[in-house]
């Protein structure tokens, strides 16, 4: 929140519910105020009452090109448009960029990428001094993340860890607390299917807790026959 107790709203416009459910959840998450439309003439029409202060739009929708829902909210708003789109050749990037988006990201998609990209294009046109409020940093008990800047810290010392290190603690940071599998990690990390070989998220798990838990008390936690989770002992919580 800012000043004002404001949180940053984010409009998102495709025609898969299971999508828009999915991304509404990681967001309102980590404190955004997220509303869903399923078709072109549904998002404009909620993009007046609405008023996003950032739009996730889907190119293919039912009724309406997204290109052309764009150029309407153009009319309208200048909040910066992400475009989440199965279209993934250079030309449909170059065509959805020259069309006025501020980014542009392909399906299928990392949920944890959508939404640190959100948080940077905010960051990066949001004006008047901040009116809203961008998650910036991950935190966990003594534990926190600059997504933007790759960085993380414990007990405010700097800990350096591989893009897949990384990947893996911004997983478990935004699920700390709840107990993720072998095969939901993988998904979301590696993005394999279920048939990928989970022995590699038990060696990384490894790695990260010889950095993470390097100090006291351990947040990196197995349970048996289940996965793992980020959370402190039972006895600090």
């Amino acid at each position: 929140m800012d000043e004002s107790g404001t949180a940053a709203r984010i409009l998102i416009i495709d025609d898969e519910p299971y999508i828009t459910e999915m991304l509404t959840m990681s967001l309102r998450y980590v404190g955004f105020e997220v509303a869903g439309a399923l078709s072109g003439t549904e998002g404009l029409a909620l993009a007046r009452s609405f008023t996003p202060d950032l739009v996730i739009l889907d190119i293919m929708l039912p009724d309406i090109l997204g290109y052309d829902v764009l150029l309407a909210l153009r009319r309208e708003s200048d909040a910066p448009v992400l475009f989440l789109t199965a279209r993934d050749s250079v030309d449909d990037r170059v065509h959805g960029l020259t069309h006025g988006a501020d980014d542009y990201v392909t399906k299928p998609f990392s949920l944890e990428e959508v939404v640190a990209r959100v948080g940077a294009i905010l960051r990066r046109t949001k004006t008047g001094g901040g009116s809203v409020a961008v998650p910036e940093v991950l935190r966990y008990g003594d534990l926190a993340m600059d997504e933007d800047g790759h960085e993380v810290w414990r007990q405010g010392q700097l800990i350096n860890l591989s893009p897949t290190e990384f990947a893996l603690l911004r997983f478990l940071l935004r699920n700390a607390g709840r107990v993720m599998s072998r095969a939901q990690i993988l998904e979301h990390v590696w993005h394999y299917d279920f048939n990928g070989d989970s022995s590699v998220v038990d060696s990384y798990i490894r790695y990260l807790r010889r950095k993470v838990d390097a100090v006291d008390p351990p947040l990196i936690e197995t349970v048996r026959g289940v996965g793992y989770t980020l959370r402190l002992p039972r006895d600090q919580r």
